[in-house]
């Protein structure tokens, strides 16, 4: 299984590092209980595309799985670990291009 991560903010960011540093440790956390699964963790910068920026500029640091709307402003390690589960483990339904784990 394939999940795609995407961190959307800005530099600067302090609310950015803070949501990295919360990623990165449910990635190391689940890597180790699920080393068959890939995960694509991609930063972008919202300065750099003008679309992003409009959409999202007032939510940074967002999080999207697979493209969709995870959580912003704040990263919930117990949340987002239960959205890597669940995406591993059955599929995902859409409600609203949000993501429902």
């Amino acid at each position: 299984m394939n999940i795609e991560l995407t961190l959307l903010g800005k530099p600067g960011c302090h609310l950015c590092d803070d949501a990295r540093a919360a990623i990165q440790e449910v990635l190391n956390d689940f890597r180790a209980a699920n080393p068959a699964a890939v995960i694509n963790l991609i930063e972008k910068n919202i300065l750099d595309d003008e679309s992003l920026q409009l959409k999202y500029f007032e939510e940074i640091p967002v999080l999207l799985i697979d493209g969709k709307v995870h959580n912003y402003w704040r990263i919930d390690k117990a949340r987002l670990a239960k959205a890597l589960d669940a995406s591993i483990s059955r599929p995902r339904f859409l409600k609203n291009n949000r993501c429902v784990s």
